[in-house]
């Protein structure tokens, strides 16, 4: 015979707090939204649940936390309470360059075409391909920024030199010498329509 799956009745500890909330703090009550049943909780966590004497531990929980684990904690400083990390992957555009939330970000000119790893991470983004690290710059806020490694595009061919491109200004085009108004199209097929 064989053994029969863990209901939540049976699985200790862990599910009893469960059940203990659902029969003490939710049980015969109706909430009309959301937000009223978070504040709901809110209130028994503090006026009920944190201000009895716990069956295991012989304590207020609210007196055990302040003594045992509330002179631990330290501030965040405004630090998120996690590390933020993002794993992407990109195909380096023809103009050496990948685009990352609305930026660009130059990576050596040999891998247009092919696909890289970025990481998004502590303020920067790291490039890499085939397990190599092949650009990293720091992120940037706004969008439509270009962030060029002047590195990225040794070897190619004028890189090294200013380019400089002279652009005609732009001028309305004359109208061409064919376009007459109507009148004069009719007056030369001999009449009106």
């Amino acid at each position: 015979m064989g053994l029969r799956p863990l209901s939540g009745s049976t699985k200790g500890k862990d599910e009893r707090g469960v059940g203990y909330v659902k029969r003490n703090a939710i049980a015969g009550h109706e909430f009309i939204s959301w937000a009223a049943l978070e504040g709901h909780l809110d209130w028994w966590m503090r006026e009920i649940a944190d201000q009895r004497v716990h069956g295991t531990t012989g304590e207020m929980p609210l007196v055990r936390f302040r003594r045992d684990e509330a002179t631990a904690l330290a501030p965040l400083d405004g630090r998120p309470p996690f590390g933020q990390l993002r794993e992407l992957v990109r195909r380096v555009q023809a103009d050496c360059a990948i685009a990352v939330d609305g930026n660009s970000y130059s990576v050596p000119w040999r891998l247009i075409g092919e696909s890289v790893q970025v990481t998004v991470c502590g303020g920067q983004v790291r490039v890499s391909h085939a397990g190599e690290e092949v650009a990293v710059h720091a992120e940037t806020a706004g969008r439509r920024q270009r962030i060029v490694d002047p590195t990225h595009f040794h070897g190619v061919a004028g890189a090294a030199r200013p380019v400089s491109v002279v652009v005609p200004p732009v001028t309305a085009p004359p109208p061409p010498a064919l376009l007459r108004p109507l009148a004069e199209y009719e007056q030369a097929a001999g009449g009106g329509w």
